[in-house]
């Protein structure tokens, strides 16, 4: 170890797995500004170009679950080995489909890549980093993920207007490479694995799950919800929700630990996870909604006045991992949570008159409390576990992050379309008087959270 207590070898570790969650995160939030260039170019219609986001969020949600298995049983190279390959191959699969259903296909093959990818990160940061420099590390690993969604929208609008949409993949393909490189060369294996058998029964009750609740949340936009695209695909991942308690309930190795979810210090902190999660994705939904239909910019723009807060809040990430590691959880969590929770309100008062330059300012203050709190919850709450048990709570807190994302949207989505179409008022108007409707939804969320984090982030000895 240097005296920093990092080895070279484990930073480039850490930022071989860090590039391959970038570029799946990137491609997903990269792709969505291509939706009516794909629909023109195939001849198809929205409902079918959202499978280009659904699938992919439902093959990632799928995988990660199963990520402390996959650490117990297989070394981590090669599972680093099979992600980068795995998501390359769907690149290129991307980057030549002369149909929409073999670019579907390019999607699923990168959403399993990413499913083993993004804990694999983080495993190795719990695993392999000094405790004195946790905090720091979990930061630099969430700064990571948090990026590739901030510059996501900006870099597909422009290299789909300069360059054309495949270039999106294209441009990916040398990141790749240069964390195959990096990872080949310095992952090491610290701890030891042995085979387990896997219960596929478990698998399918995971997929019925995910299959189930983030299509009937997604369905809620376009279906009513007693309906069976709604109310029974959400029957359905009770019902293999349901199953998967049951099943894991009877294995001695289960392929995901859900019994450390009774440790309700280790609970509060997922329950407040997921709510920060839903807000933050809600929020990235709302605002550039806002800034083009209410304030009438338009995409560019949109995606311009978020990226600044976007990305200095990001860079939080590992300040506030910093503070944790020299004095403790509470400032950091306690300080990001708050400045969420005041930048909900003012978008709350405010909502029916916001500016662009109000919604940059109240943004920054948003995004900067996210980052941090966002990482800082995560390691806190690992904290409260036994070492074996992390890589089970990492694929606990990785899973939820994929749902809550697809449900903050969905619930944001939802808001702004009731209003505009039972309001009388002018689109503009009904849109903004939804969006003040769905910024209230988040600031109660935001209330709840900040009190889970009262009762559970304790003072450090």
């Amino acid at each position: 170890m240097s005296q920093s207590g990092l080895s070279k070898k484990l930073i480039a570790a850490i930022l071989a797995t860090g590039l391959l969650s970038f570029s799946g995160v990137l491609v997903e939030t990269a792709m969505n500004i291509t939706f009516p260039t794909l629909m023109r170019e195939f001849g198809i219609g929205t409902a079918t170009v959202q499978w280009m986001t659904t699938v992919y969020l439902l093959v990632v949600a799928i995988i990660v679950p199963i990520s402390a298995y996959l650490k117990r049983s297989f070394k981590m190279k090669p599972l680093f080995l099979t992600a980068n390959l795995l998501f390359l191959a769907g690149l290129l699969i991307d980057i030549l489909a002369p149909t929409f259903g073999l670019l579907l296909l390019g999607r699923v093959v990168q959403g399993i890549g990413v499913g083993i990818a993004l804990p694999l990160m983080f495993n190795i940061i719990l695993e392999q980093v000094p405790m004195n420099k946790i905090g720091l590390m979990m930061g630099v690993g969430t700064l990571i993920t948090a990026v590739a969604p901030a510059i996501g929208p900006t870099f597909g609008g422009l290299t789909a207007s300069v360059l054309g949409w495949r270039y999106i993949f294209v441009l990916l393909v040398p990141l790749l490479l240069l964390s195959l490189f990096l990872g080949m060369t310095s992952i090491e294996q610290k701890s030891e694995v042995a085979a387990e058998r896997f219960d596929f029964l478990s698998f399918l009750a995971i997929m019925v799950l995910f299959i189930g609740l983030i299509l009937g949340i997604e369905g809620l936009s376009s279906h009513p919800f007693f309906s069976l695209n709604v109310l029974g695909t959400l029957i359905l991942g009770i019902l293999g929700l349901v199953f998967l308690l049951i099943r894991l309930g009877r294995l001695e190795q289960p392929i995901v630990n859900l019994a450390i979810l009774k440790n309700p210090i280790f609970a509060g902190h997922v329950a407040a996870f997921f709510l920060f999660q839903i807000v933050n994705l809600g929020l990235s939904f709302l605002i550039p909604n806002y800034v083009q239909l209410v304030n009438g910019a338009d995409a560019t723009a949109a995606g311009l006045i978020v990226l600044p807060g976007a990305l200095l809040g990001a860079c939080f990430s590992p300040f506030g991992g910093t503070i944790l590691d020299r004095f403790g959880a509470r400032k950091p969590i306690w300080l990001g949570a708050g400045l969420v929770l005041a930048a909900l309100l003012l978008y709350a008062v405010f909502g029916l008159h916001l500016s662009n330059g109000a919604i940059c300012l109240i943004y920054f203050f948003n995004m900067v409390g996210t980052g941090m709190a966002f990482g800082n919850i995560m390691t806190n709450g690992q904290k409260q576990l036994t070492f074996q048990e992390r890589s089970d709570a990492n694929a606990i807190f990785n899973t939820l992050q994929q749902f809550a994302g697809a449900l903050g949207t969905t619930v944001a989505a939802l808001i702004v379309a009731m209003s505009q179409t039972s309001s009388e008022s002018a689109y503009s108007r009904a849109t903004a008087v939804g969006s003040r409707h769905a910024f209230i939804v988040f600031l109660v969320l935001a209330v709840i959270q900040l009190g889970l984090l009262v009762l559970v982030v304790k003072k450090e000895d």
